[in-house]
């Protein structure tokens, strides 16, 4: 289900699905980068102003899926606007810098996004540019990345299906929300 926040900014209503922590696994693969399974923390965020704060964690995770080392960090800001255009700004720690454009899709929580603009520093590997799919499945987000350098052509190479992360809080406001239980709870399954 998904929940507005009485203090969302209006502008910000059809990218509601997006905000909380996501946490999952998903799969990394590019030319010329080590091919690997990572885990994956994304959390959406708003202050009442006109955009969501995006931070994106990734880690490596070893055949037992425990942490081995930091992949990819990134943060950044989403804005979308009354005809359903999104614009994100972003940077990553590799130490590239990205203005991405695209569209929400029409009666379904999804996001197309392609970079109109990269800025690299000197230390930072190639990368020319890159689409992204988000989506909002069975209450679950998931995304695709597509990326290209100057020597490989538009590809994908990340991919991640992620669940919401529940808080104590929210579980704690879930109990308050149920039905009356009787005293056994065994009457309640009956």
């Amino acid at each position: 289900m998904i929940e507005i926040p009485s203090d969302l900014n209006p502008d910000l209503v059809p990218l509601a699905f997006l905000l909380g922590t996501w946490e999952g696994a998903g799969v990394s693969d590019f030319p010329g980068a080590e091919k690997c399974n990572f885990g994956q923390s994304v959390t959406f965020s708003h202050d009442g102003r006109d955009f969501l704060e995006y931070h994106s964690h990734s880690w490596v995770l070893d055949a037992d899926g425990n942490k081995v080392r930091p992949l990819e960090s990134e943060s950044g800001y989403w804005r979308i606007d009354k005809d359903r255009k999104v614009e994100i700004v972003m940077v990553r720690d590799q130490g590239i810098v990205e203005v991405w454009y695209g569209e929400l899709a029409d009666q379904k929580p999804q996001i197309d996004l392609a970079t109109d603009a990269v800025a690299r520093t000197a230390a930072s590997g190639p990368y020319s540019g890159g689409k992204r799919l988000y989506g909002y499945v069975k209450s679950d987000l998931m995304w695709v990345g597509e990326k290209a350098t100057p020597e490989v052509p538009l590809r994908p190479y990340m991919s991640a299906h992620l669940k919401k992360v529940v808080t104590p809080e929210e579980v704690a406001e879930m109990a308050r929300n149920l039905p009356d239980m009787p005293e056994d709870g065994i009457a309640f399954f009956k």
